[in-house]
């Protein structure tokens, strides 16, 4: 059994030999991005240790289980984006064990509606890098290799919004020149989980 997840994450598969569920939970992991799997992972282990505390059962979990847990977690200071994760990662859990979705029930529902109503949903949005702001860091890197491969990362990554995951699994052949500019393939992204890849155009033009 792998040792990262919950061990009830697997009681789902007690039909299979051990080798084949593993490998059938692999397959299953796979569908979903390897941070979301550890965050998914990090959720179920809180929400057991809780259900310990308090003498629940966390799988399968009943809804009024998990509506408390997240009123305990909301009364902790959760953060709302929290508060959703802990209950995707319930959601997910029991899916994967086949056990009937203690979270599709209206209490649980209204006790996630009410907890985000009291803790607040607005995210912290980070500022935009402005031309200004692209230029003073260009100007300040070294005229150096490093310097050199850092500058066009940089005006690269501003001229084709590309996110930071996107810029560093780049690799020279995923660039192509082309008469109006540059191609870029992208062979995996944030909004690309199955990796079919896309294509970022970057014309000819000073941008910074």
């Amino acid at each position: 059994m792998p040792e990262n997840l919950p061990a009830e994450l697997l009681e789902g598969f007690g039909i299979l030999p051990y080798e084949a569920a593993s490998l059938v939970e692999a397959y299953q992991r796979a569908s979903k991005a390897e941070a979301t799997v550890r965050a998914y992972t990090s959720d179920a282990k809180v929400f057991q240790a809780w259900c310990r505390q308090y003498g629940f059962r966390s799988l399968p979990a009943t809804p009024e289980a998990v509506s408390g847990f997240i009123v305990a977690e909301a009364e902790a200071g959760r953060a709302a984006s929290t508060l959703g994760r802990r209950i995707a990662a319930i959601r997910y859990a029991h899916r994967l064990a086949r056990q009937p979705d203690p979270t599709d029930d209206e209490g649980v529902r209204a006790a996630l509606a009410g907890a985000r109503r009291r803790v607040g949903v607005a995210p912290t949005q980070k500022a935009a890098a402005t031309v200004d702001i692209v230029q003073m860091l260009l100007a300040r890197t070294p005229t150096t290799l490093a310097g050199t491969r850092d500058r066009a990362l940089l005006a690269l990554g501003f001229a084709g919004a590309f996110r930071r995951s996107e810029l560093v699994a780049l690799d020279v052949e995923d660039l192509r020149e082309d008469p109006e500019g540059l191609r870029v393939t992208v062979r995996r992204s944030k909004t690309d989980q199955e990796g079919r890849g896309i294509e970022k155009a970057i014309p000819h033009g000073r941008y910074v």
